[in-house]
């Protein structure tokens, strides 16, 4: 099975890959009513970083483990260790298209695990993902306008 989905940001490249590269933003993009609990930080700066996911939709939780490969300026590739699929592999491409907007390329593919809980699961969770990645669409270009604060 394989999905794609594609959205513009306003921010340059290397704000938008800054931005997905660090572990906690996914977090701040996962829609209700699903929690995202990053159980291992992880900084993908470093291929092969592996993070631990707890996954949590009211009172149903999933430890879902991803390790990030293939780091480069231009995306990455986080591959499911553990988890709900037989296999999940999921692309993230970022395309500069001026030098203050990037696309964004989320390509997933993945394949069900045979077995009486995790094949419906699976199934649901991959029918859930275009309003899942419209959410994080919309949640990314609003966190990546709002300006930055130090200190």
């Amino acid at each position: 099975m394989t999905f794609r989905h594609r959205f513009r940001v306003r921010a340059p490249l290397a704000a938008v890959a800054a931005f997905h590269r660090r572990s906690e933003n996914l977090e701040a993009i996962t829609p209700p009513p699903l929690r995202v609990t990053i159980e291992q930080r992880s900084s993908v700066g470093a291929g092969g970083d592996v993070v631990t996911l707890r996954l949590r939709a009211g009172p149903f939780s999933l430890r879902w483990v991803l390790q990030v490969q293939e780091v480069a300026a231009a995306g990455f590739v986080d591959r499911q260790l553990h988890g709900p699929f037989r296999r999940w592999e999921h692309r993230h491409i970022f395309v500069p298209v001026t030098e203050t907007t990037t696309d964004v390329v989320d390509i997933v593919q993945a394949s069900l695990r045979p077995h009486p809980l995790w094949a419906p699961l699976g199934l649901v969770m991959w029918l859930g993902l275009p309003l899942l990645f419209a959410y994080r669409a919309w949640k990314t270009r609003w966190l990546l306008s709002q300006p930055r604060r130090t200190g």
